[in-house]
């Protein structure tokens, strides 16, 4: 698979975690359905036009010009929450008296609940390769009912979720 959604050369590459370039790959292949819808639209669009034998008219360029622009806001769109989710994988690896700050040894609880929610399913992300075991493991963890509060849930449906 190209790797064009953003920008990054080899080493930056090399520097992803697995969870950071699950989300590039995952924000690739949306770019990609993107594209290839608008390909589809103008495609079904000329087609329309020829049938009705207006190929040759302003609509065309007009129509496909409005079909690029609305592809190129959804790309745009992809691209800032991949870049959003990207800077914030990295939470936590400052730290204060107690160590770096690490989930579950030395939590952060200067984090927003959303930043949380990353750390912690980072942690579980990392700890096994076994769904049902990461689940049973996140079920079993008290420290994250209190550390994540409302989100806590959420987490467990999307740990539930690579399980089926």
């Amino acid at each position: 698979m190209t790797i064009d959604i953003i920008d990054l050369n080899d080493p930056q590459y090399a520097d992803l975690s697995a969870v950071q370039m699950a989300m590039v790959r995952t924000a690739q292949e949306e770019k990609n359905r993107i594209v290839a819808k608008a390909e589809s639209e103008k495609q079904d669009l000329f087609l329309h036009l020829l049938i009705n034998d207006n190929a040759r008219t302003s609509a065309w360029e007009r129509e496909t010009s409005a079909i690029d622009g609305k592809a190129a806001e959804d790309v745009d769109a992809v691209r800032e929450t991949l870049l959003y989710q990207l800077a914030y994988e990295a939470i936590g690896q400052e730290g204060n008296e107690q160590g770096p700050y690490r989930y579950p040894e030395n939590p952060n609880y200067g984090l927003s609940y959303s930043q949380r929610f990353l750390v912690v399913r980072n942690y579980y992300m990392q700890v096994t390769d076994d769904p049902a075991a990461r689940l049973e493991a996140y079920r079993m963890d008290s420290l994250a009912r209190s550390y994540l509060g409302d989100y806590y849930a959420t987490l467990y449906d999307l740990l539930a979720s690579y399980t089926s």
